[in-house]
């Protein structure tokens, strides 16, 4: 076969989130030919490799996909409360992410088709001012950025005699321009996520306005509920989730389908083999031991955190690439080491034990960052199908089609190569 269109080929690669190396390997040929392949340079390629390329492209970003309802991803992070509507059947338009990162991470694991209208911007301040500018949706997803309201957030600021909260210039605003944004659009619902600390900011003052913006001004009915991670991985991650609808519905927080019995534990996020490079070195290990033997000779509890298989961890941070403390992992005879960040992936639910099919481009530090401020993936699956029957209803009475997981499942894609 004469495959003749040099833009089909590297349309099929957009589509699939491959690099030319790993298209290179699953084809089974080498770099310079696939760079042939994208230039149209006369090469012949076999019919069968074009349509495994297809066949991988329309796996993880269908060309024809439904419709459903249509949802924005505000800072968005790499994506951990867009998989879980996209499973429910929606179509995300919008998605905003400062972090440039951030954004190789969340577009290599969420490929768009060519001819797609979906907009991906870095700073979503622009179009708060002009909200027009932000597609129509259905739903708004935000996790918007916590520093301000978080204990460590607070502490520092306090300490170097800085605002914090919604006296922040920096990032304090941000939660305004998700109110010009729902108050232009009036979205059927919204999701939003915070730390467990935003309702005790300020002496409650900070989540008062919060609520306040989104119930008294904006007219929604807001329910709110801090859900720990545990039942769902071995982390103990407490963050707090504001649902709101347009219109008042049954929604409750208590319906939350949350797993019982035995919680799982580290044993089953915990690769057999690691690379050596993962094991604290012996100057670090020395400085943190040192570290925790003069903060508990002063009666603090600051120090490092070791844990075998059998445990369930604390809360990933975004500072684990400094030095791994809060979660090191015991090993026989050695010093302990930091979790990989495949298996910070599975910590965080981004994928299931024993599979590695969330794509990791970055380096290490950048992935530790990502995952530790990301959200625990299970746990907003389980809201968004909390969630689900009311969408339904809401677009039935615009008398719209709620396309429903089996019509359109977008739960992740069996990795096409190792990864």
């Amino acid at each position: 076969m004469q495959f003749q269109d040099r833009g089909q080929f590297a349309e099929l690669m957009t589509r699939a989130g491959l690099g030319i190396g790993e298209v290179a390997k699953m084809l089974g040929v080498d770099a310079r030919t696939v760079r042939r392949y994208i230039n149209g340079e006369g090469k012949r390629i076999d019919r069968l490799k074009i349509e495994k390329l297809r066949e991988v492209a329309n796996r993880r970003c269908p060309a024809n996909r439904q419709e459903g309802f249509r949802f924005v991803d505000i800072f968005a992070g790499i994506g951990g409360l867009r998989r879980p509507f996209e499973e429910i059947g929606g179509r995300c338009v919008f998605t905003s992410e400062w972090d440039r990162f951030c954004k190789e991470t969340y577009t290599a694991n969420f490929p768009e088709p060519a001819d797609s209208d979906h907009e991906f911007v870095r700073d979503v301040r622009p179009y708060a001012d002009k909200p027009e500018s932000v597609p129509p949706h259905d739903v708004l997803l935000a996790g918007f950025p916590c520093q301000p309201f978080s204990i460590a957030g607070v502490s520092k600021k306090n300490s170097l005699g800085k605002p914090h909260g919604f006296l922040c210039d920096t990032q304090g605003t941000l939660f305004y321009d998700l109110a010009k944004i729902i108050g232009h659009h009036r979205p059927l619902a919204f999701l939003l996520e915070n730390v467990k600390n935003l309702e005790r900011h300020n002496g409650g003052r900070t989540f008062a306005t919060i609520m306040h913006v989104l119930e008294r001004e904006l007219g929604y009915s807001v329910k709110t509920r801090v859900v720990d991670s545990s039942p769902w991985v071995p982390q103990k991650r407490e963050r707090i989730f504001m649902v709101g609808f347009r219109e008042p519905m049954d929604f409750d927080f208590d319906d939350l389908a949350i797993p019982t019995g035995p919680k799982p534990t580290l044993r089953t996020i915990l690769d057999v083999a690691v690379e050596p490079k993962y094991t604290l070195s012996s100057h670090l290990w020395k400085y943190l031991q040192d570290y925790k033997k003069k903060h508990q000779s002063a009666g603090n509890g600051f120090g490092y955190s070791l844990f075998g298989p059998d445990d369930v961890a604390r809360t990933l941070s975004a500072r684990y690439y400094k030095d791994g403390s809060e979660i090191l992992i015991r090993q026989a005879g050695k010093r302990p080491r930091r979790l990989t960040p495949r298996e910070c992936a599975r910590l965080m639910g981004f994928e299931k034990p024993g599979r590695a099919e969330f794509r990791i481009p970055v380096s290490d530090t950048q992935a530790y960052r990502q995952f530790g401020n990301a959200v625990v993936v299970p746990v907003v699956r389980a809201v968004a199908q909390l969630m689900k029957p009311h969408l339904a209803e809401l677009l039935a009475g615009e008398e719209r089609e709620f396309v429903s997981a089996s019509q359109g499942e977008f739960l992740f894609p069996e990795p096409a190569i190792a990864v």
